[in-house]
């Protein structure tokens, strides 16, 4: 730890030497940039701070400012000085993904707004819309929701106190847009900023201006019925969506049904003050397939006729092939854990694995201005999570209600006669609940037998934050930030096993109580340039960290996928270097460039012990993130369209020595040098669009999109590798506004081919532990056939060729 904070002091030591010297070259050797009239000098004094003006109501987001003629520093357009500071935070590597780009689409989970995003992938988690959200592979080793990316929505997190977040409560129609913070970002954001945050943005009354229903549909059963309602008056701006959402999936055992209610209204109190009032609403039944080895993948990627499994040892044909082509796992036949109980092989369609879960998010939001160049911001969010989920041979039981609050304040003055926006802010947020682990029954619709486990905790986070952002020049910008964070869990396990048989069937047996009780301390810097080298080149450098502590879930999970002890994990800490150049020439063409270099100290990597089994975490002492991200948005002829990205992502551990072991004897394995499983090292999208521009024919489009991921390790030995695959969609649409008296205002027709030669690929892979041997005396690791045959509770197929389309109206 005292090397990385040695390593980002140096930094930041250095960056504050270049701002010096680079304050000085720029004012003397920079061309002087003439836009619309003469600008005063660069270093202004007091009387001179921008005036950021009274919140508007509900007035549409503005598009991002061109690159190209600045007319103020980097970060004090007059734009970005009405922005809260995390919107678009100067010297981020930061992007931003309008929602207008795919209004012509169906949209059935946030994947489709986020993979223009570079740096950004994917994987299927637990359920329709549970997408695993990886940002520089930062929940790729994650089974089902988002970790290590603090989530936000209109600027409310809808990150729990423990650092989960998940995508069901987020219907893609509701955004205006997302904006995507890459890289390790805690000093503005805090605890789990490790790979960056998310900020969802739905659309204001105003830019609704009506009424909006829609409806999408398709191959297996898929259906969305959603609608949008909006208005603005006078002071006040409402907006309110609403979705239900069915389908079958395309895999076995895979119905869904999910309905999203979202809403945000502002209300302009007096010039100077502006309330904000958020709800969310999400209600998930769905049921859930098993994960399946390699080798299951293969032979039935789709779990085809995978109803029930021979037992071992049975002499029903076909018993074994079953195992190879059906997931499953093995439970109590009688629901108690214990020795000498009998145990059976159950699959996902007899035990009706399945998750019914509910999410509700309130918030609320103050912005005071004090003065022109003064704004106080404080909010307060209740968060309540309540999942009922036999997902595999142990169900889950939880309620888990949270509160959030925050409160900070931002002025626009001067710094030793600079130009500068200052901010400071003080968050809290907390959780407390009661968890339950029971044992799953072989036949039910996820039936649940005796107790296994239950879990009392509270999880906090109290932090400060603070942050400069220093216009040295007209050209040039260096922003400080700074956050420091206490984080406490109190939480006791007590676990149980039964006795099996005999006339004491069913009482408890043993019970171990585990306390766990820590506290830890973290500190989270960054500092960062940004230079308009060129009215049409900006670049930047920034260094920055992020941390992540353990949650109390990830203590109470044991090597072997069963509730225990794993009480010593260790907060995770990276501090990362950020070099880009964001170039925009003319009007036609947006292109970006950046490398990055992450240093991890204790990174938490999560894998899967064997098919219905428990995820459990441990850290790697020492690994190294770097890699390549670029973007492009290029317009070359009147209609046309070419949007692009691409990212490179080199992940290897630098210091790790895994213990792996037979009954009788233990094995080390130094896996220094190792590829970080669960990252692909390349993924792009691109797409190539059409929209007729004028005259009978306006509105008419096209466009083909490619998806492209490489292959990747899935265990730390780095033997068992799963296939990339590149897929081909095909759309084509009509969307028209209705210039007459009618009250319909705009209509909008789609339909699109997905995956359209049908290639079989691998929407996700859960890591999965290496085997041992005993051979001669010595602990072998075990190779490829092991791993691919028995190596389960890993994968799950995507979808085959599908056709979705939809139409909309907007009165």
């Amino acid at each position: 730890m005292t090397r990385r904070l040695h390593l980002l002091a140096a930094a930041s030591a250095n960056t504050l030497g270049l701002l010096l010297a680079s304050s000085a070259l720029a004012q003397q050797s920079l061309p002087t940039i003439d836009v619309g009239g003469a600008r005063g000098p660069a270093r202004q004094g007091p009387s001179a701070p921008r005036p950021v003006g009274p919140a508007r109501v509900a007035a549409s987001t503005p598009a991002p400012a061109p690159v190209s003629a600045p007319s103020a520093p980097p970060g004090f357009s007059p734009r970005k000085l009405e922005l809260p500071v995390y919107r678009d935070p100067t010297g981020q590597t930061f992007t931003t993904v309008s929602g207008k780009n795919f209004v012509n689409q169906p949209l059935v989970t946030v994947r489709e707004l986020l993979q223009y995003s570079p740096g950004v992938s994917f994987k299927m988690g637990n359920g329709p819309r549970d997408v695993v959200i990886s940002i520089r592979g930062s929940s790729a080793r994650n089974g089902f929701g988002v970790r290590n990316i603090v989530m936000l929505e209109d600027g409310f997190s809808v990150t729990q106190p423990d650092g989960l977040s998940r995508t069901d409560l987020t219907d893609p129609h509701a955004y205006a847009g997302v904006d995507v913070y890459r890289g390790p970002s805690s000093a503005l954001f805090g605890n789990f900023a490790n790979g960056g945050a998310i900020n969802f943005r739905t659309r204001t009354g105003a830019e609704i201006d009506g009424v909006e229903i829609g409806s999408e549909f398709g191959s297996f059963g898929y259906l969305n019925n959603f609608t949008a309602i909006g208005k603005k008056t006078e002071n006040v701006d409402i907006a309110i969506f609403a979705s239900d959402v069915r389908g079958d999936g395309w895999t076995l055992h895979n119905r869904y049904d999910t309905q999203t209610v979202n809403a945000t209204a502002r209300w302009q109190v007096t010039p100077n003050d502006l309330l904000t009032f958020k709800f969310i609403h999400n209600q998930l039944y769905g049921d859930l397939s098993s994960r399946l080895s390699l080798n299951q993948y293969y032979n039935n990627p789709f779990q085809v006729g995978c109803y029930v499994i021979p037992p071992l040892g049975s002499s029903t044909p076909g018993g074994y092939l079953a195992r190879s082509y059906c997931g499953g796992a093995f439970v109590p036949l009688n629901g108690l854990n214990g020795s000498g109980g009998a145990g059976y092989q159950t699959t996902a369609y007899l035990a009706g694995f399945n998750r019914n879960d509910r999410r509700d998010v309130l918030g609320l939001r103050w912005e005071h201005d004090f003065d022109a160049n003064t704004k106080w911001r404080t909010q307060v969010i209740y968060d309540d999570k309540n999942i009922i989920q036999p997902t595999g041979a142990t169900a889950a039981l939880q309620d888990e209600p949270a509160v959030n609050a925050s409160t900070d304040i931002t002025q626009i003055g001067t710094l030793g006669g600079y130009e500068a926006r200052h901010f400071a802010g003080l968050y809290f947020n907390r959780t407390r609940y009661t968890s339950y682990t029971n044992n799953t029954l072989p036949v039910g619709n996820g039936a649940t037998g005796a107790l296994q486990s239950k879990q009392n905790a509270m999880m906090q986070n109290l932090g400060a934050r603070g942050r400069e952002e220093v216009a040295l020049s007209k050209d040039l910008t260096m922003v400080l930030g700074l956050s420091a964070e206490m984080t406490k869990i109190a939480a006791l396990q007590d676990q149980f096993t039964y006795v099996t048989n005999g006339p004491a069937l069913g009482q408890i047996a043993t019970w171990r109580g585990i306390p766990v009780n820590k506290t830890y301390w973290n500190f989270g810097p960054e500092a960062s340039v940004t230079w308009q080298a060129t009215p049409e080149l900006r670049t930047r450098f920034r260094a920055s960290s992020g941390y992540g502590t353990p949650n109390p879930g990830q203590l109470f999970v044991t090597s072997q996928g069963r509730p225990g002890a794993n009480v010593d994990l260790k907060t995770q800490r990276n501090t990362g270097i950020d070099i880009g150049f964001d170039w925009n020439p003319d009007e036609t063409l947006t292109f970006s460039l950046t490398g990055f270099h992450e240093w991890y100290q204790d990174e938490q990597l999560t894998q899967s012990p064997g098919a219905g089994l428990l995820n459990y975490t441990f850290n790697a002492p020492g690994s190294v993130h770097r890699g390549v991200e670029t973007q492009a948005d290029w317009r070359p002829l009147d209609g046309w369209r070419v949007l692009a990205n691409y990212t490179y992502n080199n992940q290897i551990f630098t210091d790790f020595t895994e213990t792996l072991g037979t009954a009788t004897q233990t094995g080390y394995f130094n896996r220094a040098g190792y590829k970080i499983p669960g990252v692909a090292p390349h993924n792009a999208t691109a797409r190539l669009a059409y929209d007729h521009p004028h005259g009978d024919f306006k509105g008419l489009g096209a466009f083909v999109e490619y998806n492209y991921q490489s292959s990747y390790f899935i265990d730390n030995g780095n033997v068992l590798t799963i296939p990339g695959y590149g897929l081909v969609n095909a759309n084509v649409h009509f969307d028209r506004e209705i210039d007459n008296s009618w009250p319909l205002k705009h209509f909008t027709a789609y339909f699109e081919v997905r995956n359209i030669f049908d290639n079989n690929w691998v929407a996700s892979a859960n890591n999965i532990s290496n085997t041992v041997a005993l051979v001669n005396g010595l602990v072998v690791q075990n190779g490829y056939f092991q791993l691919a045959q028995f190596g389960t509770g890993s994968i799950y197929a995507g979808n085959p060729r599908l056709f979705q389309g939809g139409v909309k109206f907007k009165f």
